[in-house]
């Protein structure tokens, strides 16, 4: 695996990390994680490039081993649609599939929702109907994660992200202003995203709502339930195994 380095749109250092050879796949990780701690910890990376891809991951700014600027400047809506946006013009990509966990499956919706990617497949993981129209009640909850910090105590619904946050080592004042970056989406835009589409989802996670109804939303969907919650169906090996064999029936 190599990982590189380049500049977004405004300016702001993202880092790529490529695995594997072949079809290039743009892979985004979850909120307050990495591609590191989604994809490239538990092997789905690898099980992914068994398939024939290159898989591409990367960092969202403010994550991993991007740049987190503190400029309100470098934080203009949507802006990491803009910065998926650039990694596709960074690379050349004409023929590619995209996909990602969480924000990352939110982005990737919101790209190929509003014309901004056309990616030939689309794999949305952790992803629900309520994650997508109803993102500020969700965002909220982080925002007060981010202000409140350490006096969540333990035993609150809040303390466990306060954790991971944490652990992550997350630049909070660059992640609230992050936060406030991102929409709601109307569902009827859903309508836009016309390719064959992998909605996976572990069978405990409700976090972002229904994933099997917003499967039942795209034109062309199919569902995959895989064991876990939010947090543990992304540390199993069946997310990986599931999306591997879906892209490999497409191709």
């Amino acid at each position: 695996m190599n990982t590189e380095f380049f500049d977004s749109f405004d300016g702001t250092r993202l880092a790529l990390h490529r695995h594997g050879e072949g079809r290039p796949f743009v892979l985004l990780h979850g909120l307050f994680s990495s591609a590191a701690m989604n994809w490239i910890k538990w092997g789905h990376h690898e099980a992914i490039a068994a398939q024939g891809y290159e898989v591409l991951m990367l960092d969202f700014r403010v994550h991993g081993e991007s740049a987190a600027p503190r400029d309100p400047e470098n934080y203009p809506g949507n802006v990491l649609v803009r910065d998926v946006a650039a990694v596709v013009d960074h690379l050349g990509l004409e023929d590619y599939d995209l996909g990602g966990f969480s924000l990352g499956a939110r982005t990737s919706l919101l790209a190929v929702a509003h014309g901004v990617l056309t990616p030939a497949h689309l794999v949305i993981g952790g992803m629900g109907t309520a994650g997508l129209g109803e993102w500020q009640r969700r965002a909220a909850k982080f925002r007060r994660v981010i202000d409140e910090f350490d006096a969540i105590p333990k035993g609150d619904p809040d303390y466990f992200s306060m954790q991971f946050l944490k652990s992550q080592g997350v630049d909070r004042v660059a992640a609230r202003l992050l936060l406030d970056t991102m929409p709601d989406l109307d569902l009827a835009m859903l309508d836009n995203i016309t390719m064959p589409t992998l909605v996976v989802c572990g069978d405990e996670d409700r976090d972002n709502g229904s994933a099997e109804e917003l499967a039942g939303l795209l034109p062309d969907a199919d569902f995959v339930e895989v064991p876990g919650t939010h947090m543990s169906s992304v540390t199993k090996p069946d997310l990986g195994q599931a999306i591997a064999e879906w892209l490999g029936r497409q191709a």
